[in-house]
């Protein structure tokens, strides 16, 4: 009987443990639910402070009276415009379209930024000869290479990615020039120490040490890279569907409302791509380099 009644004993305080040890999860899983509330709350709000903002100026300025109304509607009216153009496909189909071009664009555009930035950064003679070129070239205006691009390509793709490649590429390799300029001679030294030379040394030494401006340099490609293509897009019409020939389109035949519906289109898709890409990538990186803390 003694053993029996000791073995309840011992399920009781194994049954009280198990509840305690449950109750205390739960209450972890709340207090993390309500920290990342709490953060996906303090990320927010700012935006939507600075949205509602700024349409609040923008409807002020219509009731003024500025313009008249089909030059200037009211964002009710742009709204509800781009929902008709969401709901029929148009904005997915132009945006396809577009972001493909932007791809390919950008993707030749890091593979040249690339190239170039490694040899400039790596060669004393190379940068003497082309360092201040590069430079030059990022400070171009992008619309100035289309007589060109149009002259070598005709009306075509290549003209519009000619372009885009030109726009992004100098930014990428400046970005990785200043990262390869500002990495610690003792990192150099290390690496020499433990036989790192010539590719290896670049690839398993500079490049890693050199990621925070190099992705400072992507993001900014990026920026040239998006605007180019709207340049190009606007000025090289070639009939297919894109968020630029939209543009032309709607401007040609005095659409307000579609034509501001599809540049809240394209700011939309350069916030999301500078957000979801290049500010994962940044953080990931000052991560990395314990400059970012959970």
């Amino acid at each position: 009987m003694l053993v029996v009644d000791d073995n309840v004993t011992a399920l009781q305080a194994e049954v009280r443990l198990d509840d305690s040890a449950t109750a205390a999860d739960i209450e972890r899983r709340g207090r993390d639910r309500a920290e990342i509330g709490r953060r996906i709350w303090l990320a927010t709000w700012p935006k939507v402070a600075a949205i509602a903002l700024a349409l609040l100026l923008w409807q002020i300025v219509v009731w003024s009276g500025w313009r008249p109304e089909y030059v200037l509607p009211a964002p009710a009216t742009v709204f509800d415009r781009l929902g008709e153009l969401i709901a029929d496909g148009t904005v997915f189909d132009a945006v396809a379209v577009t972001m493909r071009r932007a791809l390919v664009g950008f993707t030749l555009a890091v593979a040249i930024g690339v190239v170039v930035g490694g040899i400039v950064a790596s060669s004393k003679i190379a940068r003497s000869a082309v360092g201040s070129m590069i430079t030059g070239l990022q400070t171009m205006p992008s619309i100035a290479w289309f007589p060109l691009a149009i002259l070598l390509f005709q009306l075509s793709e290549g003209a519009i990615t000619f372009v885009v490649v030109l726009g992004a590429a100098p930014s990428i390799a400046n970005g990785l020039i200043a990262g390869v300029d500002h990495v610690p001679p003792v990192l150099l030294r290390a690496g020499h120490m433990m036989g790192a030379r010539g590719f290896d040394k670049f690839r398993h030494v500079v490049l890693p040490a050199s990621l925070p401006s190099f992705v400072g340099g992507l993001k900014q490609g990026w920026a040239f890279a998006w605007r180019s293509l709207m340049a190009g897009e606007l000025l090289v019409t070639l009939g297919v569907f894109s968020v630029g020939f939209l543009l032309q389109q709607y401007r040609s035949v005095n659409d307000t409302p579609s034509l501001i519906a599809i540049m809240i289109v394209i700011l939309t898709v350069g916030i999301l791509v500078d957000a979801l890409v290049f500010g994962t990538l940044d953080r990931w990186v000052r991560r990395r380099y314990g400059l970012l803390t959970d």
